[in-house]
């Protein structure tokens, strides 16, 4: 986590460096007239270009602890904030090191964690304002950071944490066997095997974790769908086959599969496809990683399709696909087995992970 430390006063810059003992990836900022007692680690700004350096360094950082007034933070930092998302981290000490308080993106964000580092580095009281979080209960968001989970519906969580904290029942569905642990038995909640049961259910709401998509007269606000990263793409592709048509295919065959985009972490391909730009455009696009195999490899994996003369005399290989998939998802599962079009060949497997076949 790269964070900015930003202070503005001479108690503030001796609470920074000693910040900056502390915060893994932290970069001091403060005023020139407090130069002298920040040392060489340190970034210099004039006390009148403090709204200029937080513009400058927002979409750098993925937090920032500012030693100042909460009121001084909240004035400058009002026009930057776009979404509980994609918003960074926002800690604020008081000139006196005597509380560090979670200002923004609790969660999400990491500030709260932030807060409570800062605390414990400088001898601060943290504090934290998230109701989940005082009221001892866990957060939905929460629980898609730490799992590495893709928020599908981000205005649920709210929906969902406020039900939470009523004391309503939530049913969940968790198809990756991880919540259970997580929750630690806080809550009203209630585990079910399958969609049908939760739906049925009287729960006030629901969370599923699966890579499935839904019909869209089944989704509503107080449904939240996590999405766990755990698909990949095993593509082969005619030379030159360009972007938007491998495009159109996976989103086609995923559709039908009822499998959802967000949960692809990547594309697994052949050696001999490395080149081809239609393939990187497209993991580009959507920030997949993109894996390839040499022919040896590929022809080591059993996959249930008969073995492709025309791949075997192009590249060596008995097939690309399924065998693809398979190595990049750690042996996983085939969910869909190769289908093809014109040019483009498409294998999709579930990564396999450990207590989870």
């Amino acid at each position: 986590m790269r964070i900015a430390v930003i202070a503005i006063t001479g108690n503030g810059t001796r609470l920074g460096c000693k910040l900056l003992s502390g915060l893994t990836g932290a970069e001091l900022y403060v005023s020139k007239r407090y130069a002298g007692q920040a040392g060489s680690a340190r970034h210099l700004f004039e006390p009148t270009e403090l709204k200029d350096l937080i513009a400058a360094l927002w979409h750098k950082f993925d937090g920032f602890v500012f030693i100042m007034a909460t009121g001084i933070v909240v004035r400058m930092v009002a026009s930057h904030l776009e979404s509980k998302q994609t918003d960074p981290a926002v800690v604020v000490i008081d000139d006196a090191g005597k509380f560090a308080i979670s200002l923004l993106s609790g969660h999400l964000g990491g500030a709260n964690e932030l807060a409570q580092r800062c605390a414990f580095i400088c001898g601060a009281n943290p504090v934290i304002t998230t109701a989940t979080d005082t009221n001892d209960l866990p957060s939905f968001d929460m629980l898609a950071k730490d799992n590495n989970l893709v928020i599908e519906n981000i205005k649920s969580i709210k929906v969902l944490n406020s039900l939470l904290l009523d004391g309503k029942e939530i049913g969940v569905v968790d198809q990756i066997g991880k919540v259970r642990a997580w929750l630690h038995g806080r809550g009203k909640i209630c585990f079910y095997d399958t969609f049908i049961d939760a739906f049925t259910s009287k729960a006030a709401g629901l969370v599923f974790v699966t890579n499935q998509n839904f019909p869209a007269q089944t989704q509503h606000e107080k449904l939240l769908v996590l999405r766990p990263r755990n698909l990949v793409l095993g593509i082969g592709c005619n030379r030159n086959t360009p972007l938007e048509e491998i495009e159109e295919f996976v989103d086609t065959q995923l559709r039908r599969c009822f499998l959802s985009l967000k949960s692809v972490v990547k594309i697994a391909s052949a050696e001999a496809k490395s080149d081809e730009t239609g393939l990187i455009a497209y993991a580009e696009k959507y920030g997949l990683e993109l894996v390839f195999y040499p022919s040896d490899d590929l022809n080591q994996v059993p996959v249930p399709t008969e073995p492709s003369q025309y791949v075997m005399a192009a590249i060596g290989a008995k097939g690309v696909a399924e065998p693809a998939a398979v190595l990049a998802s750690s042996g996983g599962r085939l969910l869909l087995k190769k289908v093809k079009s014109p040019n483009v060949t498409l294998a999709i497997a579930q990564i396999c992970e450990a207590g989870n076949e």
